[in-house]
């Protein structure tokens, strides 16, 4: 089942999710139900797709890289964390580094809307150097804030290794404007570019990838693209 947050359904609303002082701030949403598969690939205008949202954008790698990967994704889908423990680490060291690929990294939050709005909201609040380190604790450890009944404890300790106070990590996740563009931001990439589930990544302008995906098959993407 895929979740969205259509415009609608824009308004935020707050409920206490407490573990000593800190409080989660909930969204209203409204449920997508679930989307075909096998559409056609698109190709879009890429100053439009490369064009950041109010947010701005997080991104790794040289901007006159000959590569540019847009991926949208969810901390709180599985083969989103997958890829990012398994695929994100080759890829970075294969390509973002050598200068080869530019990432840009947008949240398109998923169920439990909540948690994926909130872990959302704690990468974004780490701060642009720290994002991508907290963005992989948060996929790394997906399982385990997830699988409890009560996940605030665990992201507030893993906020707090990315320099997240309490006070801030509080102020983080109560920021309704933040989950707001958060939102946009998702919705922006289902009503602009098409995109219907996560993770899905654009290169250099193209949907070519649906889910999570291996470094040989990225690989045999970008390679021709390089050359």
């Amino acid at each position: 089942m895929l979740f969205l947050f259509p415009e609608a359904a824009l308004s935020v609303s707050r409920r206490e999710f407490t573990a000593g002082a800190a409080a989660l701030a909930l969204v209203a949403t409204l449920p997508f139900p679930a989307f075909a598969q096998g559409r056609p690939k698109k190709k879009f205008e890429v100053p439009e797709l490369y064009k950041p949202g109010p947010l701005g954008d997080h991104s790794l790698g040289k901007d006159d890289a000959p590569v540019t990967i847009v991926e949208y994704a969810s901390f709180t889908c599985g083969h989103c964390a997958s890829f990012h423990v398994n695929t994100f680490p080759k890829l970075k060291e294969k390509y973002i580094d050598t200068g080869k690929v530019k990432l840009i990294f947008r949240p398109f939050p998923t169920g439990p809307a909540e948690l994926s709005i909130a872990a959302s909201m704690l990468a974004h609040c780490a701060g642009k150097e720290r994002y991508f380190a907290m963005t992989s604790a948060l996929m790394e450890t997906q399982r385990n804030w997830m699988a409890t009944q009560d996940p605030v404890p665990l992201l507030q300790k893993l906020a707090s290794q990315a320099g997240i106070d309490d006070a801030k990590f509080k102020q983080c996740l109560s920021d309704q404007t933040l989950a707001a563009e958060i939102q946009r931001t998702g919705l922006r990439g289902y009503e602009t570019f098409g995109v219907e589930g996560t993770p899905t990544f654009f290169i250099n302008g193209t949907i070519v990838v649906d889910g999570d995906t291996t470094i040989d098959a990225l690989s045999k993407i970008i390679d021709p693209l390089i050359k």
